[in-house]
């Protein structure tokens, strides 16, 4: 059997991990983050970022693990839309669910993020039915060499404990008076060394950070764009990873994770300005356009639904499928989406939010 390569520390940490360094860079992560929790309740419709911005950071995490879809794939993956094409554009879809379903799961449980929580986003994640390894032999190794980098826990008993005490350390009251950014790296970290799953550990990891932040009211919803931070310092990401349990070094990946979300959360910040932005200038310009079918559940649909079709207008507006197509077409003819034909049906696009996408990306 392989031997563990760390010991998995007992949480809470009994070291001091609040240095100037990371004091000083968590003032400016809590300053932008509430920044993003404040511009997130000027969009009229919270479905609109649940929806649009949880799919933009499952595309993110997804490429983490190098599952790369386009935006083009990723809005046609969709149940309404059918079944995708692409694989990857599966995982990511996949992994918006997953991500959707924990938020549920917390409103569910009273704020509570539990093991079953995990578990069950796990399952819908990689479409299986099984939960926390069971067989021994997981290792992490080094992409283009081979290398063995790190062995977490092998056996079954050793994984459960850990992560009870992983799952008392998220929903517990602190003991301290630890910042909860701080302790959502804590909780990464130890998430992560732990890899309680066969596959998938990776991108469960980073939809607990985001659940983490709302579970303690520094979001709304989660929609924080974490992930496109970590794509873009893939490497710094895992050596960080790995110097905490070479060298202990926490400081360090803490640094990094506040970093990620200040940096991450000037991104979502631009987003969601843009999403606002034009928002404002459809509803205008389709008022004085399309006045008769103008109706703030058809502004909505439009940025809720990117990739448009006659049964969401169905759906959302209550209307027959006739008055559907007909409002799509006349949508399409004053510019306000592009018409795509795909076989014999039709989907609309909103270019200009799928190009805000594509420069947040960028």
């Amino acid at each position: 059997m392989l031997k563990q390569s760390y010991e998995i520390p007992t949480l809470p940490l009994d070291i001091d991990v609040e240095s100037k360094a990371v004091l000083k860079a968590l003032s400016t992560a809590h300053r932008y983050l509430a920044e993003v929790k404040g511009r997130a309740a000027s969009i009229p419709n919270q479905g609109i970022l649940i929806d649009t911005l949880t799919l933009q950071e499952a595309k993110a995490s997804s490429e983490v693990e190098n599952i790369v879809t386009t935006q083009d794939d990723l809005f046609k993956a969709d149940p309404i839309m059918g079944s995708p094409d692409s694989p990857a554009a599966k995982e990511v879809a996949r992994y918006r669910e997953a991500l959707k379903v924990g938020f549920q799961e917390i409103a569910a449980s009273h704020g509570n993020i539990t093991n079953n929580t995990l578990i069950a986003m796990f399952r819908i994640l990689k479409s299986r039915e099984d939960g926390f390894r069971r067989v021994p032999g997981t290792a992490l190794k080094e992409g283009v060499t081979g290398r063995v980098v790190y062995v977490p826990p092998q056996e079954f008993d050793v994984v459960q404990r850990c992560m009870a005490n992983l799952e008392q350390y998220v929903n517990d009251p602190p003991v301290s008076e630890l910042d909860p950014i701080i302790r959502m790296a804590i909780i990464h970290h130890q998430f992560e060394s732990i890899h309680p799953f066969p596959d998938g550990n990776g991108r469960i990891g980073r939809i607990l950070n985001v659940l983490y932040l709302t579970k303690m009211g520094l979001l709304d919803t989660p929609i924080l764009y974490l992930s496109r931070h970590i794509t873009k310092t893939k490497m710094e990401y895992y050596t960080r990873l790995q110097a905490v349990r070479d060298a202990g070094d926490w400081e360090g990946w803490i640094l990094y994770i506040l970093t990620a979300v200040a940096e991450t959360s000037k991104t979502t910040l631009v987003l969601m300005t843009g999403i606002r932005d034009l928002m404002a200038e459809y509803k205008n310009t389709l008022r004085q356009k399309l006045p008769k079918i103008y109706s703030q559940d058809l502004l909505n649909n439009l940025f809720r639904h990117p990739y448009t079709r006659i049964e969401y207008i169905q759906n959302d507006l209550g209307v027959s499928r006739q008055t559907a197509a007909k409002y799509l077409d006349m949508l399409a003819d004053a510019e306000f989406v592009t018409k795509v034909t795909q076989g014999r049906s039709n989907y609309y696009v909103n270019t200009r939010l799928i190009n805000l996408f594509i420069q947040a990306a960028a």
